[in-house]
């Protein structure tokens, strides 16, 4: 599971205007229209082609967990495109992104300061050019511990020096331990 990845689309799925379909039967002919077939759906979702089409004409209502999961999943990752990359632009340029986390922080510091990692609980908002660079690291496949990393980077930069106002010598910020990770545009 992409702790950081999933948190990013989640928070993008908040600015959705209407809520995805229910049914799996409308979740199903939602998939149809964009991959303009049902092959690629049935390839898509591991299942065989004949099952997609049984879904598509409400034959079958009600999918099994493992299915009904991916596809939910699939259909939330292609649900109103338009407002998502909306949203992803006015945090990237405006409005920025909110970290709510509770994890063990610690960092890097020179010798006679207080550097022991503890369970902290951050909120904190950080500026548009971090949403800028945790977007566009996400679009471009980055792995969970490079987005890990970057927002490591961010709170180092945002909470810990208070952008550039104290801890000036702080070398690193070690961000483990998640308990709790959610973003907020």
């Amino acid at each position: 599971m992409s702790m950081f990845g999933d948190g990013l689309d989640q928070a993008v799925q908040k600015a959705f205007t209407r809520p995805i379909p229910k049914s799996a039967g409308a979740q199903m002919r939602y998939l149809v229209k964009q991959y303009k077939g049902t092959k690629a759906v049935a390839q898509m979702l591991r299942i065989s082609q004949r099952t997609v089409e049984r879904y598509v004409k409400d034959q079958i209502k009600k999918p099994r967990p493992d299915l009904a999961a991916r596809l939910e999943k699939e259909v939330k990752r292609r649900w109103q495109p338009q407002i998502r990359a909306k949203a992803k632009q006015t945090a990237a340029t405006t409005g920025g992104i909110v970290i709510d986390t509770r994890a063990r922080l610690g960092y890097t510091a020179p010798i006679g300061s207080t550097d022991q990692d503890r369970i902290r609980h951050l909120t904190v908002a950080l500026p548009p050019r971090y949403a800028a660079r945790l977007f566009d690291a996400q679009e471009a496949g980055a792995t969970d511990q490079q987005l890990h990393e970057l927002a490591a980077e961010a709170l180092k930069e945002v909470y810990f020096q208070d952008g550039g106002r104290r801890a000036g010598s702080l070398e690193e910020v070690r961000f483990t331990d998640i308990e709790h990770l959610e973003f907020d545009l």
